[in-house]
């Protein structure tokens, strides 16, 4: 049943007519809301509420838009920190030695962008990427009491299963590109051994998966748990995790800690260039416009004065510096080492030219395309060698041993000669000193077997029936080593290894010498 009341109808046709327009304009009013369009006054209405505008939130930026990179590291953290004493002890321990962790940061500037972006390439936990400054405070040229070396700190034998070659010329434990896809693989695999508990994935790196299952294996035995903090270690190991995890607590707080890590800019330091021919270091840091040694810094693997010549030839190259490095390439395409035409000589071998030019038997035949060792007299050969005397290259490995053997680390120094059938301890036995003493003076570990012929430095601070003092002598017009080894007796030979004068054929007027004399023998 429809009901009609029109009174109503005329109401709301009525009202509909006083309502504006939604979209009216201010100036159809002349610009006085009070007065209608008709001129009549309008009803005065009480002001509006305001519209409560929505406001925008600053949006946040990602960990890969900081600007410092231990932000972009920190904001990633996955791992949680249990507040055992353990940890309590690492994270004191970091907090009152900020020098320690200053030198890190700065060692860490070339190359800790190149590996958080590995870790995150692989879904790793960032917590790794702290893992070089428990291995190797990283120190790209370190090496272990255990034969460990480079930032990840890998043994020959792991190293070498996970494709790190080693050899004369190339290491490539210390190759900070190569050595961090090597961890990186190792450390997924132990992720999945251990069912991504990285608690125990991470103790397995440092002192092996057996070990850690083995533990494990012997809590469920005893009906114990088998997170890490039960787990039955080795003291190394326990440690291990913890000063980790205490790190990481304090790159991720490092207000809360009062700590301010040097800046680290989040942008690539280095860019990862293969010249695809061997390379003399020189003539690489040239062609990069840099210094060798800054060259040698990014690249620690070489031993040598040039890259390997099978390869690897990979180079990290500071990215400012890439262009003009592959421009420079590609205009001496070829021409990467100097080569030395040489005559064979009666009694010459191959091994006996290779020693003479600091290189190897198979670097010359490879030079020469020869397919064996033999050799005729009058032949010609043309043999690599480095284009500046061996001083230049400041970080080879026989650079850095000798740098290491001359610190001072007792009253007087001893060179040894290696003969048949010596050891470190047998040869620390004879002189009295600590076997572990004497692979660090040499830098080696107390496990490394000798070779024949090497040379050893022995420090000690008495000797039986000899007083030896470091003598600093001034050479005089007409002095000759002889002369010199004569009056002060001592050996010629000693004298040419104690000054690296192999390779300098006359001495010069106050040339100073350094000389390891038995004043019993002589009177000074």
């Amino acid at each position: 049943m429809r009901v009609h009341f029109p009174w109503v109808v005329a109401l709301l046709l009525s009202g509909c007519q006083a309502i504006p327009p939604e979209h009216q304009s201010t100036s159809e009013t002349n610009g006085d809301p009070t007065t209608s369009q008709t001129g009549t006054p309008a009803t005065i209405q009480s002001p509006a509420q305001p519209v409560a505008k929505s406001v925008k939130k600053p949006r946040k930026q990602t960990p890969q838009e900081q600007t410092d990179l231990w932000k972009r590291i920190g904001m990633q953290f996955k791992l949680q920190v249990p507040n055992t004493k353990s940890v309590q002890y690492y994270r004191t321990w970091y907090l009152t030695h900020p020098k320690h962790l200053q030198i890190v940061a700065e060692r860490a500037k070339p190359f800790l962008y190149l590996i958080t972006q590995k870790i995150e390439d692989r879904g790793l936990p960032l917590e790794l990427a702290l893992l070089p400054v428990v291995e190797s405070a990283f120190d790209a040229f370190a090496y272990s009491h255990g034969s460990a070396a480079g930032l990840w700190q890998f043994v020959p034998a792991t190293g070498k299963m996970y494709g790190l070659q080693q050899n004369f010329w190339y290491d490539g434990r210390r190759d900070v590109d190569a050595a961090t896809d090597a961890a990186l693989s190792y450390l997924t695999v132990l992720g999945k051994r251990f069912d991504e508990n990285w608690f125990q994935a991470i103790a397995a790196y440092n002192s092996g998966g057996g070990r850690v299952s083995r533990a494990i294996r012997q809590n469920r035995r005893l009906n114990k748990p088998t997170d890490f903090f039960s787990l039955d270690l080795p003291e190394e190991t326990s440690g291990y995790v913890p000063k980790l995890l205490a790190l990481a607590d304090i790159v991720a707080h490092q207000e809360k800690y009062g700590v301010e890590l040097p800046l680290i800019p989040n942008k690539p330091v280095l860019q990862l260039v293969d010249p695809d021919e061997q390379l003399d270091l020189a003539i690489a840091a040239k062609y990069a416009g840099m210094s060798v040694k800054e060259l040698q810094s990014y690249n620690p693997a070489y031993n040598r004065w040039a890259t390997a010549p099978n390869g690897p030839h990979q180079l990290l190259i500071p990215v400012g510096h890439v262009a003009e490095f592959k421009k420079s390439l590609a205009a001496h395409a070829g021409q990467g080492l100097k080569l030395v035409r040489y005559k064979v000589k009666a009694g010459d071998s191959l091994s006996v030219i290779a020693k003479q030019h600091r290189t190897t038997t198979q670097v010359i035949e490879k030079a020469n395309n020869l397919s064996g060792s033999t050799i005729r007299v009058g032949q010609y050969l043309m043999i690599p060698n480095s284009v500046k005397d061996a001083k230049a290259y400041a970080l080879t490995a026989k650079n850095r041993l000798r740098r290491l053997q001359s610190m001072a680390r007792g009253q007087y120094k001893i060179l040894h000669t290696v003969a048949s059938g010596e050891s470190l301890w047998t040869i620390a036995r004879k002189n009295n000193v600590p076997y572990r003493s004497l692979a660090k003076w040499n830098g080696m570990s107390p496990l490394d077997t000798l070779s024949i012929g090497q040379k050893l430095v022995i420090w000690k601070d008495s000797s039986e029936g000899a007083i030896i003092r470091t003598v600093n002598y001034r050479v005089r017009d007409g002095d000759t080593i002889s002369a010199i080894a004569a009056k002060f007796k001592v050996k010629s030979k000693d004298i040419i290894q104690w000054n690296n004068l192999a390779n300098q054929k006359y001495l010069q007027p106050h040339q100073k010498l350094k000389l390891y004399v038995d004043v019993t023998k002589v009177s000074i």
